[in-house]
């Protein structure tokens, strides 16, 4: 039977973003640096690593816990009495370039600290093997926000390096299987499909590089707190990079595809591409540590049996 204080202390770290959910349901679109969505899936990461978890959280730690989601409810609310407008009228003394990443940014910073100092509260230093996967994914994407925010485009070199690679790889593909016309210069694509022609240029989010960043992270902290040997992490980690370039690739493509075959209408275009990163990257990364979490806990049990079976013949 499941820890009841568990049980409330993921309901404290999720009331926030439920808050926001019932109340703020248009904030959680799933776009880069265009809404919440990214809340859902932190929720999600703390939710798989503390169910199961049979420790007894004492009820002053869940208090104080409870205290802080109520600090970050009020944050929530006070971005709609003034707040956001607050941030965004400073941003040029910041010298931000891009108001949207600078003001979602606040968002992730403000969830980051709350996942961190209410985990801190509840399993003490502890948290960071017992549940680092939410909190350095929020953390992570903050950074990525910022890096956004400050240097947008392609004024981020290192970042902008590899989006030349991915789009001759797009190319390549869409020429391959014949989906359209399609050259490349640089990280611009000029594709000619059954609607027209269209030039498209690639940056390192919409490239999804940001994905790469945050995976590793994310993926790290994941591994850490696993008991398996070295070797096996480091093929996870590999395959999961693999993976992640994979569905950056794929998002690229989509993008093309829509271009090619659906419509060169710019706000059509933009509705699609704020969506098509974010619902493809999320859920691969979700879905991967399930899997890994899966054979790693099939196979430790496989090797305990082994280990006991001999024991219990004896008996």
């Amino acid at each position: 039977m499941q820890n009841k204080s568990i049980i409330f202390a993921i309901a404290i770290l999720a009331s926030p973003i439920l808050f926001a959910l019932v109340v703020f349901p248009n904030t959680f679109s799933l776009g880069w640096n265009q809404g919440r969505g990214g809340f859902l899936f932190a929720t999600a990461f703390i939710a798989a690593e503390l169910i199961g978890l049979k420790l007894e959280i004492p009820k002053k730690r869940l208090l104080a816990a409870a205290l802080l989601a109520a600090v970050v409810i009020a944050y929530l609310i006070g971005l709609e009495f003034g707040l956001r407008s607050y941030l965004v009228s400073i941003a040029p003394s910041f010298h931000v370039l891009l108001k949207d990443s600078w003001t979602w940014m606040w968002d992730f910073i403000v969830l980051a600290a709350f996942f961190m100092a209410s985990l801190t509260i509840l399993f003490g230093k502890r948290w960071i093997r017992i549940s680092p996967a939410g909190p350095i994914y929020t953390a992570g994407t903050a950074i990525i926000l910022s890096l956004d925010a400050f240097f947008p485009y392609d004024t981020l070199g290192p970042l902008q390096y590899v989006v030349p690679y991915l789009v001759q790889l797009d190319v390549f593909l869409i020429n391959l299987f014949h989906l359209g016309m399609a050259t490349s210069h640089g990280n611009v694509m000029f594709l000619d499909g059954i609607h027209g022609p269209f030039a498209l240029q690639v940056f390192w989010p919409s490239a999804g590089v940001h994905s790469i960043i945050i995976y590793s992270l994310v993926m790290m902290a994941f591994l850490l707190k696993m008991n398996i040997p070295r070797n096996r992490k480091i093929v996870y980690f590999a395959l999961g990079v693999v993976g992640t370039i994979t569905v950056n690739v794929i998002r690229i493509l989509s993008l093309s595809i829509f271009v090619l075959k659906i419509s060169t209408n710019v706000n059509e275009f933009e509705s699609f591409h704020g969506i098509a990163g974010e619902i493809m990257f999320l859920p691969w990364l979700f879905i991967f540590l399930l899997i890994v979490t899966y054979v790693e806990t099939k196979r430790i049990k496989k090797l305990e049996a082994a280990k006991n079976g001999p024991n219990q013949n004896k008996s």
